[in-house]
Formats: C-alpha cells, sequence, structure tokens
C-alpha cells in the first residue's frame, strides 16, 4: 500500500505564528482570577496589536487555495489535532505502519472539560480526526456517518497521550475504524466509527469541481 506523503512543508515564519499564538491561548486560560488589570491590559494591547498587524497587511485572509490541493500533505498543516499551522490543534505526533495510525499529544489548559480533565468534546474530536486520516492513510478517504465514543475513564491533561486507530472492516464506500487513548498503560477512551466515501456527484456538490 502506497501511504500518502503525511509530511507537513510549512513556513518558519507560519510555525512560529502558530506557535506564538497556541502559546497565547495557554497563557490566557491560565490567567488568575485576582490578576491585575494593568497587566491584562497590557497584554490585550499586545494581542490586538498582533492582530491589527496581521489584518492591516492583508495576511489575515480567508485562502481557499489548500481546498483546492491534490495532495493530502496539503490538508494536514489544519488539521485539527496534528496540524502545525493550526493554533488551535495541539500539533500531535504521528506515524503509520502495518495498518496503524499512532499519535502522540499532550493537550494543555485550553483543552479542559472537569478540572484537570481532557473536556470529552475534545475527546470526540480527536477521534474525528484521528479515523478520517487512518483512513486516507489506508487508501479510502471518506466522511463521517457515526462516531461512537466509549468514555473509560477521565483524560488527563499535560500527559502525554497515546491514540490509535485502525480500520477494522472496509466494503464499497464504507469503511468501519476503531481506536483506542491511552495514558500509559490506562485506556481512557475508545472509538468505533463509520466512514463512507461519497460519490464523485456529491463530493463535487460538498467541495467544488477540483476537489
Amino acid at each position: 500500500m502506497d501511504v500518502p506523503d503525511l509530511e507537513q512543508r510549512v513556513g518558519a515564519g507560519r510555525l512560529r505564528l502558530a506557535a506564538s499564538t497556541r502559546a497565547l491561548i495557554e497563557a490566557a486560560t491560565l490567567v488568575a482570577a485576582d490578576a491585575d488589570d494593568a497587566t491584562l491590559d497590557r497584554a490585550s494591547e499586545a494581542v490586538e496589536a498582533a492582530a491589527a498587524t496581521l489584518v492591516d497587511s492583508g495576511a489575515a485572509v480567508l485562502d481557499p487555495r489548500h481546498r483546492d490541493a491534490r495532495t493530502y500533505a496539503s490538508f494536514l498543516p489544519h488539521s485539527m489535532l496534528v496540524g502545525r499551522a493550526h493554533p488551535l490543534s495541539p500539533a500531535a505526533e504521528y506515524s503509520f505502519a502495518d495498518g496503524v495510525l499512532d499519535v502522540r499529544v499532550r493537550f494543555g489548559a485550553a483543552y479542559e472539560g472537569p478540572p484537570g480533565y481532557v473536556h470529552g468534546g475534545v475527546v470526540a474530536l480527536a477521534f474525528d480526526e484521528l479515523f478520517g486520516m487512518c483512513n486516507v492513510c489506508n487508501g479510502q478517504g471518506g466522511l463521517t456517518g457515526r462516531l461512537t465514543v466509549r468514555y473509560r475513564r477521565p483524560t488527563p491533561l499535560q500527559r502525554e497521550l497515546r491514540l490509535t486507530a485502525w480500520q477494522d472492516h472496509h466494503e464499497g464506500r464504507r469503511m468501519r475504524v476503531r481506536g483506542t487513548i491511552h495514558a500509559g498503560e490506562v485506556l481512557t477512551a475508545e472509538a468505533e466509527g463509520l466512514f463512507v466515501t461519497p460519490r464523485p456527484e456529491t463530493r463535487t456538490e460538498y467541495f467544488g469541481s477540483r476537489a
């Protein structure tokens, strides 16, 4: 099986901007309730100035070019799980071998649900991204038809987690994928997803003629 190109080719400037924005989001999430207004005002002015720099320079525009790209590597930088150019992504590390996708990730404070643990919705999002990527690596991309998550234990923040996914069944346009999340040796969540490869006319309707 030919595994698609999984290297993310992102310029140094975009990598730095995404990384600094992640750091800002993490710091802003952790701001103490009694932080003084003068400090927060200075930080706000700096953030507002940075946003204005991007808008005024014309750099902050809705760029549809990545949607027209013909290689999977062009989409990966925008992933909500592994995307190195996406400031809301934890920029997880990943590898694919023998039909199994292995992802290592650490979720910070911005992803908190219950105190000290990852939000359940973020866990579901992680599985959805994980499964979609697993399908592409196995040579069959598709859209999510159903996603079932079983939360076994709370998934901890600030710890390296191991996410694994593999195709359990594939027939025609339908794929069933299974996966797990472990914190060390502890299983915190497992999931099963049904994915469907859209027909050409449906793909054109949803994503345009160049998709």
